[in-house]
Protein backbone atom coordinates (compact mmCIF):
# COMPACT_ATOMS: atom_id res chain seq x y z
CA UNK A 1 0.00 0.00 0.00
CA UNK A 2 1.44 3.49 -0.94
CA UNK A 3 2.57 5.88 1.79
CA UNK A 4 0.69 8.69 1.81
CA UNK A 5 2.12 11.96 3.77
CA UNK A 6 0.35 15.10 3.95
CA UNK A 7 1.25 17.84 6.09
CA UNK A 8 0.25 21.48 6.93
CA UNK A 9 3.59 23.54 6.68
CA UNK A 10 5.25 26.26 4.82
CA UNK A 11 7.07 23.76 1.71
CA UNK A 12 10.16 26.23 2.08
CA UNK A 13 10.30 24.97 5.50
CA UNK A 14 10.10 21.62 4.16
CA UNK A 15 12.03 21.64 1.38
CA UNK A 16 15.37 23.24 3.33
CA UNK A 17 15.47 19.69 5.67
CA UNK A 18 15.51 17.04 2.31
CA UNK A 19 19.05 16.16 1.00
CA UNK A 20 19.90 16.69 -2.67
CA UNK A 21 17.61 14.36 -5.14
CA UNK A 22 15.78 13.56 -2.39
CA UNK A 23 12.73 12.44 -4.62
CA UNK A 24 12.30 10.69 -7.86
CA UNK A 25 10.00 13.12 -9.39
CA UNK A 26 8.04 16.41 -8.09
CA UNK A 27 4.61 17.40 -9.47
CA UNK A 28 3.58 20.63 -8.53
CA UNK A 29 0.79 23.03 -8.95
CA UNK A 30 1.97 26.44 -7.52
CA UNK A 31 -0.08 29.60 -8.04
CA UNK A 32 0.01 31.51 -10.46
CA UNK A 33 -0.25 34.91 -9.77
CA UNK A 34 -2.86 35.58 -11.57
CA UNK A 35 -5.89 36.37 -8.82
CA UNK A 36 -7.93 33.78 -9.24
CA UNK A 37 -8.27 33.57 -5.38
CA UNK A 38 -10.48 36.44 -5.30
CA UNK A 39 -12.03 35.45 -8.69
CA UNK A 40 -13.67 32.76 -8.69
CA UNK A 41 -15.15 30.52 -5.78
CA UNK A 42 -13.02 31.58 -3.23
CA UNK A 43 -15.25 33.36 -0.82
CA UNK A 44 -12.94 33.57 2.35
CA UNK A 45 -10.12 35.75 -0.15
CA UNK A 46 -7.55 34.12 1.11
CA UNK A 47 -4.80 35.95 -1.22
CA UNK A 48 -2.80 33.20 -1.84
CA UNK A 49 -2.82 33.49 -5.79
CA UNK A 50 -1.53 37.08 -5.23
CA UNK A 51 2.20 36.28 -6.64
CA UNK A 52 4.45 33.29 -8.03
CA UNK A 53 6.80 31.61 -5.68
CA UNK A 54 10.23 33.37 -6.04
CA UNK A 55 13.30 31.55 -7.40
CA UNK A 56 14.33 30.73 -4.24
CA UNK A 57 11.34 27.83 -4.51
CA UNK A 58 12.36 26.50 -8.19
CA UNK A 59 15.86 26.50 -6.64
CA UNK A 60 14.90 24.34 -3.96
CA UNK A 61 12.51 22.25 -5.99
CA UNK A 62 15.15 21.47 -8.82
CA UNK A 63 17.63 20.56 -5.68
CA UNK A 64 15.56 18.33 -3.86
CA UNK A 65 13.60 16.40 -7.47
CA UNK A 66 15.46 14.64 -9.57
CA UNK A 67 12.81 14.79 -12.00
CA UNK A 68 9.98 17.53 -12.25
CA UNK A 69 6.68 18.07 -13.46
CA UNK A 70 5.51 21.51 -12.75
CA UNK A 71 2.05 23.33 -14.00
CA UNK A 72 1.50 26.90 -14.91
CA UNK A 73 4.96 26.36 -16.38
CA UNK A 74 3.85 30.07 -18.94
CA UNK A 75 3.85 32.19 -15.51
CA UNK A 76 7.34 31.32 -14.03
CA UNK A 77 10.23 32.64 -16.00
CA UNK A 78 12.35 30.67 -13.72
CA UNK A 79 12.39 27.38 -15.01
CA UNK A 80 12.95 27.97 -18.57
CA UNK A 81 16.51 28.94 -17.61
CA UNK A 82 16.96 25.20 -17.43
CA UNK A 83 15.71 24.45 -21.21
CA UNK A 84 12.44 22.16 -20.82
CA UNK A 85 12.80 19.18 -22.68
CA UNK A 86 9.43 18.06 -23.64
CA UNK A 87 6.65 20.06 -22.15
CA UNK A 88 2.79 18.71 -21.52
CA UNK A 89 -0.56 20.20 -22.67
CA UNK A 90 -3.82 19.94 -20.97
CA UNK A 91 -6.77 20.48 -23.14
CA UNK A 92 -9.63 21.00 -20.69
CA UNK A 93 -12.45 21.79 -23.46
CA UNK A 94 -13.32 24.93 -21.67
CA UNK A 95 -15.23 27.28 -24.05
CA UNK A 96 -15.30 30.09 -21.51
CA UNK A 97 -13.92 33.25 -22.36
CA UNK A 98 -13.14 33.98 -18.68
CA UNK A 99 -11.30 29.91 -18.59
CA UNK A 100 -8.05 28.98 -20.17
CA UNK A 101 -8.56 26.27 -22.89
CA UNK A 102 -6.34 24.27 -21.62
CA UNK A 103 -2.69 24.33 -19.31
CA UNK A 104 0.65 23.88 -19.97
CA UNK A 105 3.21 22.13 -17.38
CA UNK A 106 7.25 22.11 -17.74
CA UNK A 107 8.96 18.83 -17.52
CA UNK A 108 12.54 17.97 -17.13
CA UNK A 109 12.00 14.68 -19.29
CA UNK A 110 13.86 14.31 -22.53
CA UNK A 111 11.14 13.52 -24.52
CA UNK A 112 8.54 14.93 -27.11
CA UNK A 113 5.83 16.73 -25.83
CA UNK A 114 2.69 15.29 -24.55
CA UNK A 115 -0.52 15.98 -25.13
CA UNK A 116 -3.53 15.07 -22.59
CA UNK A 117 -7.16 15.50 -23.73
CA UNK A 118 -9.78 15.32 -20.62
CA UNK A 119 -13.01 17.87 -20.28
CA UNK A 120 -12.91 19.20 -17.28
CA UNK A 121 -15.49 22.57 -15.76
CA UNK A 122 -13.62 22.69 -12.81
CA UNK A 123 -16.67 21.35 -10.78
CA UNK A 124 -16.90 17.84 -10.76
CA UNK A 125 -13.87 15.14 -11.44
CA UNK A 126 -14.95 13.47 -14.78
CA UNK A 127 -18.56 15.42 -15.18
CA UNK A 128 -19.16 17.30 -17.74
CA UNK A 129 -21.68 20.33 -17.16
CA UNK A 130 -22.86 21.63 -13.84
CA UNK A 131 -22.99 19.09 -10.67
CA UNK A 132 -24.09 20.29 -7.89
CA UNK A 133 -23.49 17.12 -6.06
CA UNK A 134 -20.05 17.30 -6.94
CA UNK A 135 -18.32 20.57 -6.01
CA UNK A 136 -14.82 21.18 -5.67
CA UNK A 137 -12.50 21.90 -2.28
CA UNK A 138 -10.26 24.23 -3.98
CA UNK A 139 -10.62 27.20 -6.73
CA UNK A 140 -7.97 25.44 -9.00
CA UNK A 141 -8.99 21.28 -8.04
CA UNK A 142 -7.02 19.41 -11.39
CA UNK A 143 -9.08 15.94 -11.95
CA UNK A 144 -7.88 12.95 -10.47
CA UNK A 145 -7.52 11.21 -13.54
CA UNK A 146 -4.72 13.58 -14.63
CA UNK A 147 -2.33 13.09 -11.90
CA UNK A 148 -3.25 9.40 -12.43
CA UNK A 149 -2.20 9.66 -15.94
CA UNK A 150 1.49 12.02 -15.34
CA UNK A 151 1.66 9.03 -12.77
CA UNK A 152 1.25 6.48 -15.43
CA UNK A 153 3.59 8.13 -18.48
CA UNK A 154 6.64 9.65 -16.30
CA UNK A 155 6.58 7.97 -13.04
CA UNK A 156 8.46 4.50 -12.15
CA UNK A 157 7.94 2.03 -10.29
CA UNK A 158 9.01 2.77 -6.87
CA UNK A 159 9.33 6.36 -7.32
CA UNK A 160 9.17 8.76 -4.37
CA UNK A 161 6.28 11.62 -5.27
CA UNK A 162 5.99 15.18 -3.92
CA UNK A 163 3.88 18.18 -4.05
CA UNK A 164 4.32 20.97 -2.70
CA UNK A 165 0.97 22.58 -2.84
CA UNK A 166 -1.49 20.11 -2.31
CA UNK A 167 -4.42 21.79 -2.87
CA UNK A 168 -7.43 19.53 -3.13
CA UNK A 169 -5.26 16.67 -2.84
CA UNK A 170 -6.26 15.08 -6.10
CA UNK A 171 -2.03 13.84 -6.26
CA UNK A 172 -3.19 12.21 -3.09
CA UNK A 173 -5.96 9.84 -4.55
CA UNK A 174 -4.07 9.44 -7.42
CA UNK A 175 -0.42 8.16 -5.71
CA UNK A 176 -2.99 6.39 -3.47
CA UNK A 177 -4.71 4.29 -6.58
CA UNK A 178 -1.84 3.14 -8.48
CA UNK A 179 0.49 2.49 -5.19
CA UNK A 180 3.31 5.45 -5.70
CA UNK A 181 4.52 6.95 -2.31
CA UNK A 182 3.62 10.66 -1.86
CA UNK A 183 4.73 13.79 0.30
CA UNK A 184 2.12 16.64 -0.05
CA UNK A 185 2.58 20.21 1.75
CA UNK A 186 -0.19 22.44 2.16
CA UNK A 187 0.71 25.94 3.85
CA UNK A 188 -3.36 26.64 4.20
CA UNK A 189 -5.10 24.58 7.28
CA UNK A 190 -8.76 24.85 5.70
CA UNK A 191 -7.29 23.18 2.56
CA UNK A 192 -5.15 21.08 4.06
CA UNK A 193 -8.01 19.83 6.90
CA UNK A 194 -10.35 18.97 2.97
CA UNK A 195 -7.71 17.43 1.13
CA UNK A 196 -6.69 15.02 4.29
CA UNK A 197 -10.84 14.05 4.50
CA UNK A 198 -10.85 13.71 0.88
CA UNK A 199 -8.23 10.85 1.26
CA UNK A 200 -10.03 9.50 3.94
CA UNK A 201 -13.16 9.46 2.61
CA UNK A 202 -11.91 7.71 -0.80
CA UNK A 203 -9.68 5.38 0.93
CA UNK A 204 -12.94 4.00 3.33
CA UNK A 205 -14.53 3.69 -0.19
CA UNK A 206 -12.02 1.63 -1.47
CA UNK A 207 -12.12 -0.96 1.46
CA UNK A 208 -16.00 -1.26 1.69
CA UNK A 209 -15.38 -2.50 -2.13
Amino acid sequence: MAKIELYNIDCMEYLKTLEDNAYELAIVDPPYGIGFDNKVRDKKNKNWDSKIPDNKYFSELFRVSKNLIIWGANYFPYIWESGCKGFIFWNKDVNFDSYSAGELAFTSFNRPAKYYYYAWNGLADGVRGRNKKQKTIHPTQKPVKLYEWLLMNYAKDGDKILDTHLGSGSIAIACHNLNYDLVGCEIDTDYYNAACKRLKQHQAQLTIF
